[in-house]
């Protein structure tokens, strides 16, 4: 009976999350951050201006061009990132990895940081929208996840969700083969041409009100296979989950950021 006293050794080991935040957070190297202050004023300007003129090789630094500098400041599209590290290698001054588990958001332009203030204004509308399409979903969750290109890697953290770290079960949240049956429609992949009819055959099987999931970096934006695809090329996304891959955290804040499970929500 080893399985027994390794229970009883290890005790609970089930996150409390989304009723509180999870201390792993922390230690994981969640996406990439700009240190540079893209602010309005005139003296914060000063260094970023000095750094524009070496645009080229900033933008460069990225393999999935998802550094960007204008005269405004420097921009990074977090949907495009495969937190492959090189731009905090190259230039610690400007670029930082962030520690977070909370990383999907509602609008595409959200993924680009910093934000700007429109956007961030842009940010309740949009989650009160949802809200209200959603609220019917609360106590029963059913996914449907469709490949429609993926490496595989997602793959392996979305069935990380069913272990007992994370059992997405104890929120109401199962996984389903049937569309029928499903309320999210969670894809992965860079959204091959081949797949295109099958991902609009599945979303037109399940049953409304439905909710569209991207996650990881192939699924945002092509990733470093396909840079300029991604489902969004498909069909409407809801939620945008970035990452290379997504970790199960992430993809489980998508979940609870779709159906108003996360605290304040309720």
């Amino acid at each position: 009976m080893p399985w027994l006293t390794r229970g009883l050794r290890n005790g609970i080991v089930t996150t409390h999350y989304p009723r509180r935040k999870d201390g792993y957070g922390m230690y994981w190297r969640a996406a990439v951050q700009v240190c540079s202050s893209n602010s309005s004023a005139k003296s914060d300007l000063d260094g970023i201006v000095g750094v524009a003129a070496d645009k080229f090789a900033l933008e460069r630094l990225c393999p999935t061009e998802a550094i960007s500098v204008d005269g405004v400041g420097i921009f990074l599209d977090r949907g495009k990132c495969i937190l492959c590290g090189a731009c905090v290698a190259a230039r610690p001054d400007l670029f930082a990895f962030e520690a977070d588990i909370e990383l999907a958001v509602l609008d595409r332009r959200m993924l680009i940081v910093p934000r700007s203030e429109e956007e961030e204004d842009d940010l309740d509308r949009i989650k009160e929208e949802l809200r209200n399409r959603t609220v019917a979903l609360r106590r029963s969750v059913h996914i449907r996840h469709v490949d429609v290109g993926s490496d595989g890697s997602d793959e392996w953290e979305i069935s990380a969700l069913t272990n007992p770290v994370y059992d997405i079960a104890r929120l109401g949240i199962f996984f389903t083969a049937s569309p029928r049956h499903a309320d999210i429609l969670l894809v992965t992949g860079v959204g091959t041409p081949g797949m295109t009819e099958s991902l609009q055959v599945t979303l037109e099987a399940m049953p409304k009100p439905t909710v569209v999931m991207a996650v990881g970096s192939d699924a945002v934006s092509g990733g470093i296979v396909q840079p300029g695809r991604g489902v969004g090329q498909l069909l409407d996304v809801d939620i945008w989950i970035p990452g290379s891959p997504a970790s199960p955290f992430s993809i489980l804040h998508g979940i609870c950021l779709a159906v108003g499970m996360l605290k304040g929500d309720r």
